[in-house]
């Protein structure tokens, strides 16, 4: 995976604007004005570019379609991309060349001076294996709720293996049930059908818990603005009805992110169809792809390892040591 964690990428000077952070005790109003609209799309993707993030949850898309909830806002700080947190009070680790712990700790420093509590996440574990005196500035706790699942394209797309066996007979069964069915492009015009084919699901469950009205949200601000965040995605259909669906977008140059996807359970085998569509879709284009977190849920977590994960990408989460934050 190219990911500026492993292997930065070959660019020339990073952008840089002049909403610059150069010390947030002067100006903590400085994580105020950045949001994630679409007049600064570009310029976080070019940022972005040129450090390709492991985490999803750097994808503009995700940032952009689940800013109501989590109040996200963004700012530099010595020439690296800094991501607010609003809701869980966190900041992102920053984007841009590493920081050294007391360049990090500076800065943590700098976010309770703004009233903020001055824990960071998603931090690589490389980052963490690099800089053993870390510890000397924060505690280190691992976020296995927040790893990423990350899988070869060439895996979904093939499902070899005992392992996959089980995915690859409800394919079949799919198929031979629904002979009738077929993939086509989400776009503009048909996102309206998606979001009431969305909606028509969750008032059908047993229990709406506020996650999934939250996920909902989310994906009505992703139909909603479908070409402008440049998405791509797949609809599965059973004669003229919606069976599934899976919205996704490139992350960085060899791995995309399934940002959503859903499938009506009366049709026995669409959750596996959408995924192994979605992946020959992808083939040859993505090497990797990311079906991002299961946030600590039982039955997303089985349902992920199941297809057998080529990688998860587990961060750290840093809480700055209190008796260090006068120092």
């Amino acid at each position: 995976m190219i990911c500026h964690s492993q292997q930065p990428a070959a660019y020339d000077t990073p952008p840089i604007i002049g909403n610059s952070a150069d010390d947030l005790q002067t100006e903590p109003s400085i994580l105020k004005p950045g949001e994630f609209d679409l007049g600064t799309r570009s310029l976080i993707l070019d940022f972005l570019g040129h450090y390709p993030p492991c985490s999803c949850e750097y994808s503009f898309v995700n940032l952009f379609c689940w800013q109501n909830l989590y109040r996200y806002s963004w700012f530099f700080y010595e020439n690296s991309l800094v991501i607010h947190d609003d809701r869980s009070q966190t900041l992102f680790m920053p984007i841009g060349e590493d920081l050294e712990p007391d360049e990090l700790f500076a800065l943590s420093k700098k976010a309770v001076a703004a009233g903020l509590s001055g824990n960071i996440g998603l931090v690589p574990e490389s980052y963490v294996a690099i800089w053993p005196d870390i510890d000397r500035y924060f505690s280190i706790t691992s976020d296995r709720d927040a790893a990423d699942y990350v899988y070869l394209t060439e895996d979904l797309a093939e499902l070899k293996g005992n392992k996959l066996h089980k995915k690859k007979n409800l394919i079949s069964q799919f198929k031979r049930a629904y002979p009738a069915h077929s993939i086509v492009p989400i776009n503009e015009e048909n996102c309206k059908d998606l979001m009431q084919f969305e909606r028509r699901l969750l008032a059908g469950m047993p229990s709406i818990s506020s996650s999934l009205v939250e996920e909902s949200d989310a994906m009505t601000m992703a139909f909603s603005h479908w070409n402008d965040l440049g998405l791509s995605g797949l609809i599965l259909l059973v004669e003229d009805e919606i069976a599934a669906f899976a919205v996704f977008s490139p992350l960085s140059s060899d791995t995309w992110d399934v940002h959503f996807e859903k499938a009506d359970v009366s049709f026995k085998g669409a959750a596996q169809m959408i995924n192994y569509e979605t992946a020959n879709f992808l083939e040859g284009t993505a090497r990797y792809i990311n079906r991002e977190q299961d946030l600590g849920i039982p039955g997303l977590r089985q349902a992920k390892l199941s297809y057998a994960p080529h990688a998860l990408i587990e961060p750290y989460f840093l809480v700055p040591k209190l008796d260090l934050r006068s120092h």
